[in-house]
């Protein structure tokens, strides 16, 4: 049930962003308890007028390959949960296609399972 968004700047090659949306999918296979085929995911380009980051907030230092990712979830998960999801999606990314940990930011946003209609107008995990 996640909806995925990624942000990145314009200019990787396709499989570098395919890359990206697969590893995220099976990082939250792995560690979120998501199931097999439930994968919506939007991968966006910006130039760099428009995908604003701080370098160096928190003393992290972020390089043009800044990747922002957002899930939207239902809030059914602990934090603990949350945390190896993060720690995964960082582990997949490193390996491929190779963003370093500094450049991966990852933000949840929570929701009410009545928020969910994925399709007919319904709200199938509360119908």
């Amino acid at each position: 049930m996640p909806l995925v968004r990624v942000s990145l700047l314009r200019g990787k090659p396709r499989q570098y962003r395919a890359a990206i949306l697969e590893n995220i999918y099976q990082a939250m296979l792995e560690s979120f308890n998501v199931p097999k085929d439930d994968q919506f995911m939007v991968l966006t380009e910006h130039d760099p007028e428009e995908l604003v980051f701080n370098r160096s907030y928190m003393n992290i230092e972020r390089s043009d390959d800044f990747v922002l990712i957002q899930l939207t979830v239902s809030n059914t998960r602990n934090q603990e949960q949350k945390n190896a999801l993060f720690k995964r999606i960082v582990e997949r990314l490193g390996q491929d296609p190779g963003i370093r940990p500094e450049d991966v930011m990852i933000s949840l946003v929570e929701g009410d399972k009545g928020n969910w209609s994925f399709g007919h107008g319904i709200a199938q995990y509360v119908a």
